[in-house]
């Protein structure tokens, strides 16, 4: 690698990166501090941390614009990843999202984010000059439409929803006509009648229940969302302090280290440790716009867009849902919540982020 590359690495990026996951596994051992059957795991969560920082680093190595061959390969092979899992992945929670690999779950559905993120960002970035045409958003679409079937199936509407998420704000920046958009949103409203009725199902209908209407669900379905609200409540400004969280530390709060360790979070370090973390996602998604306006093509421009909306996406609900103010699912917090997966497919984010960010102009000869 050309030393000018290195020099626009950037390491504020990096850095933010770094401090969230540093904060996460601190989280993580202080919400499972007193369990001896996981107290492995924060170790495991630095573990993950490390591999995923080597994943970082290569895939930054790595030029973003040779990827543009493989993307339909890794896109169908990521499809078929969803496959087998469906056949053969493991059962956990009623779900079948994993495969076991020894004592570690991999779980697809979180990679196929960046298949998705790279498929859509090159077939938009090619089609630039026809986007005046209808055909464009609708192939777009049709191209993602498997993903979000198979992910759903498993079932797993939050990860569903996110790539809608990822794949809705890659065609707006693409330049989606205005019209097209009040049309697609057009399909989508009249859409979500029957799917209500035929393909929601019931667990589903009672999340967005408790959240439209919580009176008319039971108090053992609203439980845990109250224990985060009496999580965060009790916190106060400066918290009860780390490992002397009442709900987390009594066990009250439940998977207080993945879904909910953004309640954790408020009630051991407060309103001003909850400042902190969201002020840190904040400057972190600031740097992802700042390079994603500085990309040197349109498929950079894409890449990095998408993988700013995966996290903000999952930062948006995950928060909410931990504030009652979303429907309860089981997306994790980026970079903080328990996981490989999650945690690996953040940090290759990260590092197609920073293979366009070191290659956002030609390169100079000196």
């Amino acid at each position: 690698m050309r030393p000018v590359l290195w020099r626009r690495f950037d390491w504020p990026l990096l850095t933010l990166v770094l401090l969230l996951s540093g904060f996460g596994i601190l989280m993580i051992a202080s919400a499972l501090s007193g369990n001896q059957v996981l107290a492995t795991w924060p170790w495991r969560q630095a573990g993950f941390l490390a591999v995923g920082l080597i994943l970082l680093f290569l895939v930054a190595v790595i030029d973003y614009r040779l990827l543009a061959s493989l993307v339909y390969p890794l896109y169908l092979f990521m499809l078929l990843a969803l496959v087998v899992i469906a056949i053969a992945g493991t059962v956990s929670g009623g779900a079948r999202r994993w495969l076991a690999l020894g004592d570690f779950l991999l779980q697809p559905s979180e990679l196929i984010k960046l298949a998705v993120i790279l498929v859509m960002s090159y077939y938009l970035s090619t089609r630039e000059e026809r986007m005046d045409s209808l055909i464009t958003p609708i192939m777009a679409l049709l191209l993602l439409a498997p993903a979000i079937g198979l992910i759903y199936l498993q079932p797993n509407l939050g990860t569903a929803l996110s790539l809608v998420a990822i794949g809705g704000m890659i065609l707006v920046v693409s330049g989606l006509r205005w019209q097209h958009a009040l049309l697609l949103a057009g399909l989508g409203i009249a859409a979500a009648i029957p799917a209500w009725k035929y393909l929601l199902a019931d667990y589903m209908k009672t999340r967005l229940l408790m959240f439209l209407d919580p009176a008319t669900v039971t108090a053992a379905d609203r439980y845990n969302i109250d224990q985060a609200m009496i999580s965060i409540g009790s916190g106060g400004w400066l918290g009860r302090g780390l490992f002397h969280g009442s709900q987390s530390q009594l066990h009250f709060l439940r998977v207080r280290h993945t879904d909910f360790i953004f309640s954790t979070t408020a009630e051991e370090l407060g309103f001003f440790g909850a400042v902190v973390l969201i002020i840190l996602f904040g400057l972190l998604l600031l740097r992802m716009v700042r390079i994603a306006s500085m990309a040197r093509d349109s498929f950079g421009r894409l890449i990095v867009t998408g993988v700013a909306t995966m996290i903000l996406f999952q930062f948006i609900v995950n928060i909410g849902m931990n504030l009652s103010l979303m429907p309860v699912t089981g997306i994790p917090l980026p970079f903080i919540s328990y996981g490989g997966s999650s945690l690996w497919t953040m940090l290759i984010g990260i590092g197609l982020t920073e293979s366009v960010a070191m290659r956002y102009r030609k390169i100079e000869f000196e």
